[in-house]
């Protein structure tokens, strides 16, 4: 019997040229990231020179240390220079050679734990280099290594690729310490040859860098005036990431007004924050949020596809504009910024990858927000108003979608009020609590399209008379809210346009009797014979004084409101039918009892089962038959 064959393990082959195709081509998805990635590796370079200067006396001071962005219009050529630790030629090799290997990781795994959160070090994968190639058909790198003791000028190293499967490398003389990329751009990348287009992208990603980023001072065009063209002289240079990162600083070192400043900043808003919120986390994760509640909503507040987010820093460094991923949607008007350096990044940087330290810091920056607005409410009442006016419905959003913070959702939440003179919605549920009249276990609320349209509802009249307080909602959002919720601090809530209405200082067994009694009485019968089709059910109510007659919904039926969202979202629903209550006291019910003309008692019925769908802000089905009916009463009172 033949032995098997012993097993061998072989390692993986790479064909270089494809695996670089593949990274230039298919890890980014934006040409403008090159320079952002390159920028990065420059300020990698001086961060380590800056601790290498901290043992090695020699080394440059810090006020040497900037980047240097330059153009060569007529080679067609973008240098990126810093003044940062260089590399020697073995160094050269290594880390340009080999494709993913991360010099910033190395020197990271070398340092104390303390030392690394004092860096500012940001490359991860090794890769952001070879991004140049997306715009140019060679790369050159100058450098010298700052550590080689050779003074201000010496020899370094020359690289050159086409971002084939091969490079060059040679010795050239008089080299400063540090780096220069010099980008031999494409054809179609000669936007990236143009100081205004530079500037923008130096703006937009690393406005906030520690390090100072410099380019040419633009010239203005020549005078045409016919005077002799000045000397030529050497180029100056001004810094153009002018930012400061602010969220980096401590907050006993930062002023209200570079707060106001830097929210203007960031939004592009004209008016000032309503508050705002600086933190700094450190332990298993550690971050940095500043987050800002504006002042006023934007126009397109209400689009929940329209992109949101915080900006997205990894140390200093901009990665996204709207990383929605670190807030719930229902908190989409917060503006700020969120700067991490444990965020899992796809290697393009680009894409923000979901796991548990992202959810952590969402769930942290989420209870962050909401404390923020608690604070306000407490302190400062008259913006917390201005506030509630201008995002209210939308928080509301959050007490119907997450439950892990809907009681503080709650808490800061308001509702306008039958014992409240004002129009504003500024009644909390704490101080609805405090006023329950003595016996009430439960929170009474009406859904009504307006207002007004809740003040005059006839549902309410009861709860007047008794001295019970109604929070009065009217916002589109507020039926399918409130559908989600069944307390508060233990008081069950309690829509009073539904069937079965419990009040405190209910009636005694007598007057249960005298219902039951009214219930099957000869009007009661009437009624149904002419609403049998319309209604589930007929019976005198408990809740009218003044009104003649309401509309009462069944204990799962949808009300107008939340029937008009669903059909708005394409969803069909059965049909509901309301139960009419009249009011057995009213002079037009005891007069409509004596009505011996059917037809005319049936065209009073249909009159007041439609002036009750109107009441509650209902569309009357046939609007044309309702006002012939009443013309009809009308000419006939006029007759008579």
């Amino acid at each position: 019997m033949a032995e098997p064959a012993a097993q061998e393990t072989f390692g993986f082959q790479t064909e270089a040229k494809q695996l670089l195709q593949l990274m230039i081509h298919s890890l980014y998805s934006n040409r403008e990231i090159f320079l952002r990635e390159l920028i990065s590796n420059a300020s990698d370079a001086i961060d380590k020179l800056r601790f290498e200067a901290v043992s090695e006396s020699g080394l440059v001071p810090a006020e040497d240390f900037r980047i240097r962005i330059s153009v060569d219009g007529e080679n067609n050529t973008l240098t990126i220079a810093d003044s940062g630790i260089g590399m020697n030629r073995d160094e050269v090799i290594e880390h340009l050679g080999t494709i993913a290997k991360s010099g910033t990781a190395e020197f990271l795994s070398r340092l104390t734990g303390d030392q690394q959160k004092d860096s500012n070090l940001i490359g991860q994968f090794g890769v952001g280099f070879y991004s140049a190639f997306i715009v140019a058909d060679e790369v050159e790198v100058l450098t010298r290594s700052a550590l080689d003791g050779a003074g201000d000028q010496g020899p370094g190293t020359r690289w050159i690729s086409r971002g084939e499967d091969e490079f060059s490398v040679e010795e050239v003389a008089d080299l400063a310490p540090g780096t220069q990329v010099i980008l031999h751009l494409k054809a179609d990348a000669a936007e990236f040859a143009e100081g205004y287009r530079l500037r923008s992208i130096v703006s937009r990603y690393s406005d906030h860098m520690g390090v100072p980023v410099e380019m040419e001072v633009m010239a203005p065009p020549p005078a045409d005036d016919g005077e002799d063209a000045p000397a030529e002289e050497a180029p100056a240079f001004e810094v153009v990431n002018s930012a400061k990162a602010l969220w980096t600083r401590s907050r006993s070192e930062v002023e209200d007004d570079e707060y106001r400043e830097f929210y203007k900043h960031v939004s592009h808003d004209f008016q000032d924050p309503l508050t705002w919120s600086h933190n700094k986390v450190e332990g298993k994760l550690e971050y940095t949020s500043l987050l800002y509640v504006p002042k006023s909503a934007p126009f397109d507040l209400w689009n929940r596809d329209t992109p949101r987010g915080l900006k997205l820093y990894v140390q200093r460094v901009f990665i996204m504009d709207e990383a929605e991923q670190f807030l719930p949607l229902y908190l989409r008007f917060i503006k700020g910024v969120v700067d991490s350096n444990d965020l899992p990044l796809n290697v393009s940087r680009e894409i923000l990858q979901q796991d548990e330290r992202v959810t952590s810091i969402r769930n942290a920056l989420t209870k962050r927000a909401l404390s923020m607005l608690e604070t306000m409410a407490k302190k400062s009442p008259e913006d917390y108003q201005a506030f509630i006016n201008e995002f209210g419905e939308v928080l509301k959003e959050g007490a119907g979608e997450d439950f892990a913070n809907r009681e503080a959702i709650l808490k800061l939440l308001r509702f306008a009020s039958t014992e409240d003179a004002v129009e504003e919605k500024h009644v909390s549920l704490d101080a609805y609590l405090e006023r329950m009249v003595d016996g009430q276990e439960k929170i009474y609320y009406l859904v009504a399209e307006s207002l007004e349209n809740a003040k005059s509802s006839p549902h309410l009249e009861v709860f007047r008379k008794k001295g019970i307080e109604v929070l009065m909602l009217f916002d589109r959002v507020d039926e399918w809210m409130m559908s989600s919720l069944q307390d508060y601090d233990g008081k069950a809530f309690v829509d009073v346009m539904r069937d079965e209405l419990d009040l405190p200082g209910a009636e005694d067994d007598a007057g249960e009797e005298a219902k039951d009694d009214a219930e099957t009485s000869a009007l009661t019968e009437r009624i149904k014979g002419v609403l049998d089709e319309a209604v589930e059910a007929v019976r005198p109510s408990a809740r009218l004084t003044d009104s003649p007659a309401c509309l009462v919904l069944g204990a799962h039926d949808p009300g107008a409101q939340m029937r008009r969202i669903l059909e708005a979202s394409g969803q069909s629903l059965p049909e509901s039918k309301p139960i009419f209550e009249y009011n057995a006291e009213h002079p037009l019910l005891q007069l409509l009892d004596q009505e011996a003309d059917e037809d005319r008692f049936r065209d009073l019925v249909l009159i007041l089962f439609d002036q009750a769908s109107l009441a509650d802000g209902t569309a009357l089905k046939d609007a044309g038959a309702y006002v012939s009916r009443l013309n009809q009463l009308l000419l006939a009172l006029m007759r008579d």
